[in-house]
């Protein structure tokens, strides 16, 4: 079995102890100082009890210092939940517009101070037909399909690329440091395993599909651009029949 490693986060509770065990060290190795060093002769001398400057410090610092590292952590730990519930669309787990956008933005900006290529691609997905499985099965079961939708997403992409919700039927995926050939696989995957998903409404197996645009880039490119180009091709995805994949490369004329 192997170990979990130590959380010493500001999060984890092996920081408290750890930080409780030094600030107590700290305390009694203050004490004997003060107690020790006498002002008046300006030497180093043991005071009158040294016992005391072991005893009180381990009494006192201990709980209080573990008291106050507890409150801590429990503002870090409610911090981060805020931090989650605002960046996180609560039906699927997956980002939510603004979040998505701003992580993306926040790459596009350090690709576009970076030299040599560190490209990548945008890709917008939405669900086909997706108004018919509300209207045929219910608001509750079209958002079970958006779930399964999400979680086929997320599993067919890296750790380090980023899926979010839009808003509805529609998701987005952003592929960094990614060529083209590889962008277009990963988008050929989503789509083959969101078809591949088992989907049963009432004990019925039912057929999902996504149609898929995309954008790819080198670098010099903005997140409304790629948005942009990557909706337009969305859309001749679905005029051509949807449940397919289309991804044509940034260039400024394109996006303009």
């Amino acid at each position: 079995m192997v170990p979990q490693r130590l959380d010493f986060s500001s999060r984890g509770k092996p920081r408290v102890y750890l930080l409780t065990a030094v600030g107590t060290l700290f305390c009694v190795l203050a004490a004997f100082a003060i107690d020790s060093y006498s002002f008046e002769t300006g030497v180093w001398r043991w005071g009158d009890d040294p016992l005391n400057n072991l005893v009180i410090p381990l009494l006192l610092a201990p709980p209080l210092l573990f008291f106050l590292l507890s409150k801590l952590r429990e503002l870090s730990i409610a911090h981060a939940e805020l931090l989650n519930v605002a960046s996180t669309d609560a039906l699927t787990a997956c980002l939510n517009r603004r979040a998505f956008t701003a992580l993306v933005e926040g790459y596009l900006e350090r690709v576009g101070q970076q030299q040599g290529r560190a490209g990548g691609a945008l890709l917008v997905l939405d669900i086909d037909h997706f108004k018919a499985v509300n209207d045929n099965f219910g608001h509750d079961t079209g958002d079970r399909a958006l779930r399964l939708v999400a979680d086929t997403i997320k599993a067919s992409v890296r750790e380090i690329d980023l899926v979010g919700r839009l808003g509805g039927e529609e998701f987005a995926v952003f592929l960094p440091s990614l060529d083209p050939a590889r962008s277009g696989a990963v988008a050929e995957r989503i789509r083959a395993a969101v078809r591949a998903a088992a989907f049963e409404p009432l004990g019925r197996a039912y057929q999902l599909s996504i149609s898929v645009g995309g954008a790819t880039f080198e670098r010099g490119a903005s997140f409304a651009d790629l948005y942009r180009l990557a909706d337009q091709r969305l859309y001749v995805a679905k005029n051509a029949g949807r449940d397919r994949v289309d991804i044509v490369p940034y260039a400024r004329d394109l996006a303009a």
